[in-house]
C-alpha cells in the first residue's frame, strides 16, 4: 500500500477525531435521558426490589392514554351454567354483594361477545373493592369445563380472594362443602423468597372454575390485605387475577408494551408446596405479577415443568364455562383499539361496539386466548 502525505493523515486523523467526540457526545446524552414508563423501567425495578411500584396516576388524556392505554382492571368476570346457583354460591359462601342484575339481547350483545342469537342474564357482584360478573347464555348454551382440565392448560383463569386467616378460611369452606382443586392450603417456602410465607389454596365454584384464597404475611402484598386474624371478616377482595401464558415475554410484549401495564413482581415458584397447591406433579412456574393504575393485578402463569398444558380450544366462544373476560378500562378507546390491531389481537368483536346505552368497548383474545373487554369510562 503506497504512503500518504504527511499532511493527508494529519486531516484524516483530525477528522477522525472529530467523529469519535461526536459519537461520545451523543452517546454520553442518550445516557443521561431517564427511562420513562415502558416495559424496560418496570423490568429494571421489578428485579431490584420485588415489590409492587407504587401505582401511576390514572390517563386523563390522549397523551396519557399513549403513554399507558389502560387506567384500571375494572373487573373480572365469567360464564356460569346457573346464575341463580352461582350468586348464592359467591353470597352466602364467599361474602360477595349482589350490585347489579340485567338481562340483555340484541346485536350489540351479539358483536359484543361473538355470539350470534345471544340472550343473557348477568349479575355483578362486590367484594370489598372489587366486582366480578357472572354471566349465563340463556341461547345458545355453551359447553361445560371439561373434567380433565388442568392448572397448566392455557384456558385456566382464576381470582385469587385475600383473606385475613388461611386456616379460619378454609375451614369455612370445609363447612360448606367446596370441592378441593389443591390437597389442601399450602405455606410457600423460605426458598422462594419473593413468595416465602404466602398461604394459599385452590378450590372450585359449582360450575368448576377455580379459585383461591391467600393470605400475606406481614411486609407482602397490598397492605389492605393486613387485616387481624380475628377479624369479623374472612374475605377480604380480591387481590388479583391470574391466567396460564406459553410465554411469558411474548404476554409482556402485549400486556405493557401494547396495553402499558407495569411489572410489580417476579418470582420462579417450585418445590412440593406448589405441586400440591396447582395439583400438578413437579410444577415449575415462572410468576410474572402486572399492575394497572387501579384494580386487581393481573398474574402471568408460565410452566417452565411439566410444560405439557394443552392450549386455549381455537374453538372456544362466550358461552363455553370456561370462559373468563378481564375488563380493562381505556380512557382513549379509539387509540387503544388501534395499539391492539397493531399488535394482531384476535377479535372476538369484529369492531368497537355501542351498546343501547351509549357504553363503548371492544373484546379481543390476548396471545393465548384469555378474552379481555377493553371499555371506554
Amino acid at each position: 500500500m503506497p504512503l500518504l502525505p504527511d499532511s493527508v493523515r494529519l486531516h484524516r486523523r483530525r477528522d477522525l477525531g472529530l467523529v469519535a467526540g461526536a459519537v461520545f457526545l451523543l452517546l454520553l446524552a442518550t445516557l443521561s435521558v431517564p427511562l420513562t414508563g415502558g416495559r424496560e423501567s418496570a423490568v429494571a425495578s421489578a428485579s431490584t426490589s420485588r415489590q409492587p411500584a407504587p401505582p401511576a396516576p390514572p390517563a386523563t388524556g390522549a397523551a396519557e392514554a399513549q403513554a399507558a392505554p389502560i387506567s384500571a382492571v375494572l373487573r373480572v368476570g365469567m360464564t356460569v351454567g346457573d346464575l341463580e346457583r352461582s350468586i348464592a354460591f359467591y353470597r352466602d359462601v364467599l361474602g360477595f354483594e349482589v350490585v347489579e342484575r340485567c338481562e340483555q339481547t340484541g346485536e350489540a350483545l351479539e358483536h359484543r361477545t361473538g355470539v350470534f342469537g345471544a340472550r343473557t342474564l348477568s349479575a355483578r357482584l362486590r367484594l370489598g373493592q372489587e366486582q366480578i360478573e357472572l354471566t349465563q347464555f340463556l341461547a345458545p348454551e355453551g359447553r361445560p369445563i371439561p373434567a380433565e382440565m388442568r392448572s397448566n392448560d392455557r384456558a385456566f383463569q382464576h381470582i385469587a380472594i385475600a383473606v385475613t386467616d388461611i386456616d379460619r378460611a378454609y375451614a369455612h369452606l370445609r363447612a360448606h362443602r367446596v370441592r378441593h382443586a389443591s390437597s389442601g392450603p399450602q405455606t410457600l417456602p423460605k426458598t422462594i423468597p419473593a413468595a416465602a410465607g404466602i398461604s394459599a389454596f385452590y378450590f372450585k365454584d359449582p360450575d368448576g372454575h377455580v379459585l383461591e384464597i391467600i393470605h400475606f404475611p406481614p411486609g407482602k402484598g397490598d397492605p389492605r390485605w393486613q387485616a387481624p386474624a380475628d377479624s369479623a371478616r374472612i374475605f377480604l377482595g380480591i387481590d388479583h387475577t391470574a391466567i396460564v401464558v406459553a410465554d411469558t415475554d411474548r404476554s409482556l410484549r402485549f400486556y405493557c408494551d401494547t396495553l402499558g401495564l407495569r411489572i410489580a413482581g417476579e418470582s420462579e415458584n417450585f418445590g412440593v408446596e406448589q405441586e400440591h397447591l396447582n395439583n400438578v406433579f413437579g410444577a415449575r412456574l415462572r410468576i410474572t405479577a402486572l399492575r394497572a393504575p387501579s384494580g386487581p393485578g393481573v398474574e402471568l402463569l408460565e410452566y417452565l415443568a411439566p410444560a405439557d398444558g394443552h392450549d386455549y380450544p381455537s374453538d372456544s366462544r362466550a358461552n363455553d364455562l370456561w370462559q373468563w373476560q378481564t375488563t380493562l378500562v381505556a380512557p382513549a378507546l379509539d387509540e387503544t383499539a388501534r395499539r391492539l390491531e397493531t399488535a394482531r389481537a384476535t377479535r372476538i368483536s369484529p369492531s368497537i361496539v355501542t351498546d343501547p346505552n351509549g357504553a363503548r368497548a371492544l373484546t379481543v383474545r390476548d396471545p393465548d386466548g384469555h378474552a379481555l373487554l377493553v371499555t371506554a369510562p
